[in-house]
């Protein structure tokens, strides 16, 4: 998957620098974000990532020839919304998900799907819209679609808990107990039995070192950022600051 992936990104690269036009992906997962921005060669093009809303997960990688700056680019001429709105019942995101690939969709061509009480926002590409204004039925419910303004999509407010502790040393192990407050022996054995993922994939050492800006995710516990080092205590270990997704 990493080599396929990362043909499709140098392709679109090239042919921005050949052709001096915008090219972009389809929706990235965050782990190939995080594959294609640390690992792959971006080109001399400017790179842009969007999922058309503010803190989406799901990115469309960008490519700016030049004479385009991020901020002249319209984002809405690529990355499109529907809003399905539900009378009766309350369809989930596995509805929703479901009821559109059976349409013959793609995963990846569909970004965010932000469920909320009475309906649903959906992000997508400008080439499956009508597609997906099609849908009639989310499960057992039926739908209304409409398009709508990126700007007008709900999306629901992040929720974050900022944590600080302390560790001896930079490892793997000692920054998952303190993220999700588990025992020092705990997160070993999470990490040696393929619990854990440091930036998106499987890590089975637990003495790996961390740094500032790693995402870290336990299985069944959810997911957090090290959001920098501070300074040694009194007894010479190091604090660290992160947050943890709620």
């Amino acid at each position: 998957m990493e080599e396929e992936l990362k043909r499709r990104i140098e392709d679109l690269a090239d042919r921005c620098e050949r052709s001096g036009s915008i090219t972009h992906s389809v929706f990235l997962t965050p782990a190939e974000q995080y594959e294609a921005e640390h690992n792959i060669r971006l080109s001399e093009c400017t790179c842009l990532f969007s999922g058309g809303v503010e803190d989406a997960e799901r990115k469309a990688l960008f490519f700016l020839p030049s004479w385009i700056a991020p901020e002249d680019i319209d984002i809405s001429d690529h990355i499109k919304a529907v809003r399905f709105s539900v009378r009766f019942g309350e369809p989930g995101h596995r509805d929703y998900l479901g009821a559109l690939m059976g349409l013959g969709i793609r995963r990846d061509f569909l970004g965010d799907i932000l469920v909320y009480e009475g309906g649903a926002d959906i992000i997508c590409m400008k080439s499956i819209e009508e597609t997906v204004l099609s849908l009639e039925k989310a499960g057992r419910w039926g739908v209304k679609t409409e398009s709508i303004s990126l700007k007008d999509v709900k999306v629901p407010e992040k929720q974050l808990k900022h944590l600080s502790f302390t560790v001896a040393s930079p490892r793997l192990d000692a920054a998952v107990s303190g993220l999700f407050r588990i025992s020092r022996e705990k997160a070993a054995g999470h990490i040696k039995f393929g619990n854990v993922s440091l930036n998106y994939e499987a890590c089975l050492k637990p003495d790996a070192q961390v740094k500032a800006g790693d995402i870290i995710s336990l299985r069944g516990s959810g997911k957090a950022r090290i959001k920098d080092f501070g300074a040694l205590s009194r007894k010479g270990r190091l604090f660290i600051n992160g947050e943890l997704w709620i």
